[in-house]
């Protein structure tokens, strides 16, 4: 308990900086979207935040259920998301919230499994989707051996350059910074080969790849029923 109200003061804090145009969450959106069909019935996201991501959820989506611990977080994401009829946003700690059963085609979560505990999270996300439904996870894991590493150096003058390119800046705004830095002070990422064996674990079967700016993804289909497979197969 006491992790999880350090978190929801950390992003209390957080939710109340101006929206930065990017970031290192924000360059993987699209990619993200790509593996998503156009239109969608009803979506869950894990650590939805302000709401940014949701919002391009919503645009394709017939519902989208956002859940987040922070209050502000849900209030500044409620402010930021008036004209989207379809996005409600849930205040939860995920670590102790009931996931729903089978009643979304997506689940997904974005730089948040790292504060839950990770194969629980995954389960309940695999359970929440519906037979054909994905799991998006996009999170940081810790850089732990030579291949991290080359990771590392690529990833350092790749953000700075592109967030120049977008910002006009090199870097975050000092206020951003040190609230980042301070709440880093606390954050404890997976390492990579853990990552992996959740996945197997909770997702069996899904693609995880390592990405740039010190985060993975890991992408997963629910498998239909036997008896629905085998109805197609005849066909």
């Amino acid at each position: 308990m006491e992790h999880v109200g350090r978190v929801r003061r950390d992003f209390d804090e957080l939710a109340l900086l101006p929206e930065e145009s990017w970031d290192h969450n924000v360059h993987y959106h699209d990619w993200l979207l790509r593996h998503l069909p156009p239109h969608l019935g009803r979506v869950l996201e894990i650590g939805c935040g302000t709401g940014r991501f949701s919002r391009r959820l919503a645009e394709r989506a017939e519902r989208v259920l956002a859940v987040d611990v922070s209050p502000v977080m849900i209030r500044v994401a409620h402010e930021r998301s008036k004209r989207f009829g379809n996005v409600r946003f849930h205040l939860a700690d995920a670590s102790t919230w009931t996931y729903p059963y089978e009643e979304f085609d997506c689940a997904v979560s974005i730089a948040t499994l790292h504060h839950l505990p990770l194969e629980q999270a995954l389960v309940g996300m695999r359970d929440a989707v519906r037979p054909g439904g994905t799991v998006l996870a996009l999170d940081l894991y810790e850089p732990t051996n030579p291949a991290d590493r080359l990771w590392d150096a690529v990833a350092l003058p790749a953000s700075a350059l592109l967030r120049l390119a977008r910002t006009g800046r090199s870097r975050p705004a000092p206020a951003v910074r040190e609230l980042w830095r301070r709440h880093g002070e606390h954050d404890v990422y997976p390492r990579f080969d853990r990552v992996l064996r959740a996945c197997a674990h909770g997702l069996p079967g899904a693609t995880v790849k390592r990405h740039l700016f010190w985060r993975y993804s890991a992408v997963w289909t629910k498998p239909a029923p036997a008896a629905e497979r085998f109805g197609r197969d005849r066909r």
